[in-house]
């Protein structure tokens, strides 16, 4: 297994003709493949499909699509519409979904928790309360564990949301847009409260540990990119992302430790590539192809950056001819280069056979060894 954690650190190195990472993005054909009885329910695909182990520790104390409320909202039905049902989630959106389904598909929102500073205070603030010891002793409980994935050489990476998800999560996606122009103060009241409680949850970690990677889960591109203007960006996050990386990197111990900055966002992110480089972005995923994303094109454009992602899901779809095509388009040329991670531009679809699947696998090992 050390071999795998090998293979994460010449990635992060951006070394050139390294062995490929083996991993996916996620799975949305897992029930298909149930029902045709190819995979049994529950069965661990990692191993199924010889995965690398992760090279990276991953903390996941602060969510990452939606902000890291304590205590959480609780779940409840608020509506019984038949097929449907109306449900409040954990952190007080009111979601559409189906009856007795609550993932695996695109939720659809029909409402959320802050309107103006009145409800943000009433229903949010104060869950964000950094003080909260619940968020420091699942860390504690955490910890030994930690330990010893680190001393085995595994990086150390910190996930949190990116402060656009944390704001659509609170406002509503076009909301939010609105709130951007009519409540400044409020947004920027917010992203206070997102730098507080991330700041000190990650300097409570620091202490014991030097971190490698601050993650950013951000999904604030669609399929024409952007979904607010570089000046909304620079604005309203860029100022609270600088400053998050600034205290990591001086909180390390080891000052000689290169500290990464990951950014995931779907849709077309040509336009944010270097705004997010101002405060030290090194690593995105997934480029969605679909939105005219082209991990060759974008990793000449960007030589310094780690990418993951960019095989077209629906190629997966359109059989081995297909497959062969888009792998042999991109699989020579990021194998020279360095830093790429071969993965699905989102989780695998329901359309994609498992022959097919197998298929890509099996040209994907050509360039794991």
């Amino acid at each position: 297994m050390e071999k795998c954690i090998q293979k994460y650190r010449d990635f992060y190195a951006l070394k050139p003709n390294s062995p490929l990472i083996m991993r996916e993005f996620g799975w949305y054909c897992r029930e298909r493949w149930e029902r045709e009885g190819y995979i049994k329910p529950g069965e661990d695909l990692d191993k199924l499909f010889g995965f690398d182990e992760s090279g990276v520790c991953l903390l996941v104390f602060l969510n990452g699509c939606e902000a890291a409320l304590e205590p959480p909202f609780e779940e409840t039905v608020l509506e019984d519409l038949g097929k449907y049902e109306i449900v409040q989630d954990i952190v007080g959106r009111h979601v559409k979904c189906f009856k007795g389904r609550r993932n695996g598909f695109m939720p659809e929102y029909v409402d959320h928790p802050v309107k103006d500073q009145k409800s943000w205070e009433e229903k949010i603030k104060w869950r964000l309360n950094p003080a909260s010891e619940v968020r420091y002793r699942r860390f504690d409980e955490r910890k030994a564990q930690i330990q010893s994935e680190v001393d085995r050489g595994k990086l150390l990476s910190e996930l949190m949301p990116g402060g656009y998800m944390y704001l659509r999560s609170l406002f509503g996606p076009t909301e939010l847009l609105y709130a951007f122009y009519d409540m400044p103060e409020l947004v920027h009241e917010c992203m206070q409260a997102w730098f507080a409680l991330n700041d000190a949850v990650v300097s409570y970690h620091q202490q014991s540990f030097d971190l490698d990677e601050v993650f950013f889960d951000e999904d604030i591109c669609y399929n024409h990119g952007s979904l607010i203007s570089p000046d909304m960006i620079r604005e309203f996050l860029l100022p609270y992302y600088q400053q998050i990386v600034t205290n990591v990197k001086r909180r390390n111990r080891d000052k000689t430790r290169k500290v990464h900055l990951q950014v995931a966002t779907d849709g077309a992110v040509h336009s944010v590539i270097d705004l997010y480089k101002e405060v030290g972005l090194t690593y995105m995923s997934p480029f969605e192809v679909a939105a005219g994303c082209d991990v060759v094109e974008i990793g000449k454009q960007h030589p310094d950056l780690l990418l993951s992602g960019g095989i077209d899901k629906r190629i997966l779809a359109a059989g081995k001819d297909a497959i062969d095509r888009e792998l042999e388009r991109i699989l020579p040329v990021m194998y020279r280069r360095g830093g790429y991670i071969p993965t699905c531009d989102h989780g695998v679809p329901e359309e994609v056979s498992f022959e097919n699947y197998l298929h890509y696998r099996k040209r994907l090992r050509e360039y794991a060894e």
